[in-house]
């Protein structure tokens, strides 16, 4: 399996991912208090990102929560992407307000 990096300029952080977890199991293992991790299935929308940079294998997505032009600029859901490379991405959705927080 292989692991990729995944950056959050913002904060400083990055971390691994294996391309057979999404994109939020691996945010919620950087223990963040306060992340919404939400439904973890598309339905909710709370960890939608924009991926800055890199590839990744999409997932079907709910589009009440993002629409053929979120995905055609990289906004999507972490919870269904999956990382074929090392991304950069930047947190947009509701889960934004734990990320702009002091770490606890």
């Amino acid at each position: 399996m292989s692991k990729h990096r995944i950056a959050i300029p913002e904060t400083g952080e990055d971390f691994l991912c294996d391309e057979h977890q999404s994109v939020l199991e691996g945010m919620v293992r950087l223990g963040r208090r306060g992340i919404p991790a939400g439904c973890r299935g598309g339905g909710c929308g709370i960890c939608k990102i924009e991926v800055v940079d890199g590839n990744y294998k999409p997932e079907v997505m709910s589009r009440q929560h993002v629409t053929e032009d979120d995905q055609h600029h990289g906004r999507v859901l972490a919870c269904r992407i999956r990382p074929q490379g090392d991304l950069v991405v930047r947190v947009i959705g509701k889960m934004n307000k734990a990320w702009t927080l002091p770490k606890r």
